[in-house]
């Protein structure tokens, strides 16, 4: 089943020092078919996503192939120049840095206070899946009100706790297990336990496999309306997770089981080891994931939530037509075409699909994140929502909008609310939804109140570990007022996302001239750096010169246009 434990591969990960944050499960898996010469291929082979199970080796007596090496081990990599350069230009590297020698015993505490009644409450059954990381059994209840019932249990030796950082791993995802509760495409959570040689982290039995052999049963693809169905159950636990202010930084087809092996049985998310809390505003820095689902953000160290719809976006390439969006026969080829390729629409099976699951599925493979759609926005998708009665969480976007929104001074509240009466009703539909779940009064109107009320209704433990409820302090003006929803259009449309469709030149123009109706006024160049938050440093008379109209000092369009940005993070001070 592989419960919790990557697929194990030929050839060694991406990894480092802890000081270097980096990590990688994937790899190319690709070494391990046939060995005749084989040349370069110009897109992927049959299944190459495929990688065999420890299982399977396990069951058949064979000896397993070597495993995916995790944290604890720091084999070389093919991607070793990446890391390097890497650590450079992040500053990671520091001259009068010393290591530890490898043979050197650090003393390291590896007590978590879990329960040490583990043997005394389960009966353990047969190893089902094994990782470098650890191991998976099957398991039941022996006394309690549970008694009978199985469960799989990921058994985590102490002895591969070498690091604190693999200590820290094992800690947070408890804490994020236990934290994630209620939701029905998530992997249900029992409890922790620990002895002097082991952590034992017990969940819920699937029986139905992973979403890869699924893939794979069906010939490497699937259907439009299986895709569908399959992307909805995905989508709907990652915008969880990030409302939550969870971000998973593994997704990939072998960290989804399904319950049964019923054709239509509920889909799980598991493997929460590489995940994190992450607030609202933060981005992360330490390179994790797998190779082929990395976002390009994460090689660049800045990312947050957004990175996991890369990966979801990738799955639903390979669901769609059996391939990988980007593939190579190294880990450094892999990354250079996750930052530098263009997936592939041109070549079968994409001729004949929809236009719209082209759509859905370029949406969610943009390489800037700001333009890429979230999990929630997904599910609004028209090839998502033509599919049955898909019901639309809360979107954590929309609270970060918002903040920027109240943030924002009147001269760009006012050209937020022109652009936003340029929208079509399709373009709105999404609004529409997040409006609604915000449960407005008589009056269709919305409060501070509205909004805790909401978060609330959908809140777990791990968002107030995320700090979420804090970030609401940002919204306190809503506290006084309503927000009517035409302004709330305003304040929660994405620029960048419109920005990234085709009809963006239109939308703007037409903005523009209701701006000069309504909003324009004459503005100094200082005024205008401060708005869009640009430092002492830059020399603003000489970037902003074109961005006022010489004849009345008021904006240009290309004013217009960077103003509705809002503060440029290229251009802005550094914090």
């Amino acid at each position: 089943m592989g419960l919790c434990t990557s697929k194990p591969h030929a050839n060694p990960t991406l990894s480092s020092s802890p000081n270097s944050n980096t990590h990688f499960t994937d790899t190319n898996a690709d070494q391990q078919l046939p060995k005749n010469p084989i040349p370069t291929p110009k897109k992927s082979p049959l299944f190459p996503f495929y990688t065999p199970s420890p299982a399977h080796h396990f069951f058949s007596g064979k000896s397993p192939a070597p495993p995916t090496p995790r944290r604890f081990f720091k084999p070389p990599s093919p991607a070793k120049h990446i890391r390097a350069v890497l650590a450079r230009r992040h500053g990671s590297v520091k001259p009068n840095e010393a290591t530890i020698p490898e043979d050197e015993v650090v003393a390291l505490d590896k007590n978590f206070g879990f329960s040490k009644q583990f043997e005394q409450k389960f009966e353990v059954g047969d190893e089902v899946g094994r990782g470098h990381f650890g191991y998976t059994c099957a398991a039941k209840f022996i006394k309690g009100q549970l008694r009978g019932q199985h469960v799989a249990v990921k058994v985590i030796p102490k002895a591969k706790m070498t690091t604190a950082i693999a200590i820290e791993d094992v800690r947070r995802e408890v804490k994020i297990l236990r934290a994630l509760t209620g939701h029905k495409n998530l992997i249900q959570f029992h409890d922790a336990y620990e002895d002097n040689d082991n952590v034992y982290i017990v969940m819920e039995l699937c029986e139905g496999g992973e979403l890869l052999d699924r893939i794979l049963s069906r010939g490497g693809k699937y259907t439009e309306d299986d895709a569908k169905a399959v992307m909805i159950q995905i989508l709907n636990v990652v915008a969880f997770c990030h409302l939550q202010g969870v971000v998973h930084r593994d997704l990939k087809p072998e960290n989804f089981l399904f319950t049964s092996k019923e054709e239509n049985s509920e889909l799980k998310a598991i493997d929460f080891g590489l995940s994190d809390f992450v607030k609202p505003d933060e981005r992360l820095n330490d390179i994790v994931g797998s190779a082929y689902y990395v976002a390009p953000e994460v090689l660049h160290r800045a990312y947050s939530t957004e990175a996991d719809v890369w990966s979801v976006g990738v799955i639903a390439y390979i669901l769609l037509c059996g391939s990988r969006p980007f593939w190579a026969r190294t880990e450094s080829g892999i990354f250079r075409a996750v930052l530098r390729a263009t997936p592939s629409f041109d070549e079968p099976p994409w001729p004949s699909l929809s236009d719209e699951a082209k759509d859905f599925v370029k949406r969610l493979l943009n390489k800037d994140p700001r333009k890429r759609m979230t999990a929630a926005q997904a599910l609004s998708h028209p090839w998502i929502k033509n599919y049955k009665d898909v019901k639309v969480p809360l979107d954590i976007l929309v609270f970060k909008l918002m903040k920027t929104y109240m943030r924002s001074s009147s001269l760009r509240k006012a050209a937020l609310r022109a652009l936003s009466k340029t929208l079509a009703t399709e373009e709105l539909q999404h609004l529409k939804e997040q409006f609604a779940l915000l449960e407005p009064n008589k009056t269709n109107t919305i409060s501070l109140e509205n909004i805790k009320a909401a978060l609330t209704k959908n809140a777990t433990d791990a968002m107030k570990e995320s700090r979420i409820p804090d970030f609401l302090a940002s919204l306190n003006a809503l506290q006084y007022r309503r927000m009517a929803f035409d302004e709330f259009c305003a304040a929660a449309l994405s620029v960048h996302q419109l920005e990234a469709l085709d009809r963006w030149d239109q939308h703007a123009r037409c903005a523009y001239e209701l701006f000069e109706k309504d909003g324009n006024r004459a503005i100094v160049i200082e005024e205008l750096a401060s708005e869009l938050g640009l430092g002492p440093s830059v020399p603003v008379h000489a970037v902003l010169h074109d961005w006022i109209r010489h004849t009345d000092g008021k904006l240009s369009f290309l004013g217009f246009v960077k103003l509705l940005h809002g503060p440029s993070r290229s251009l802005a001070k550094p914090h």
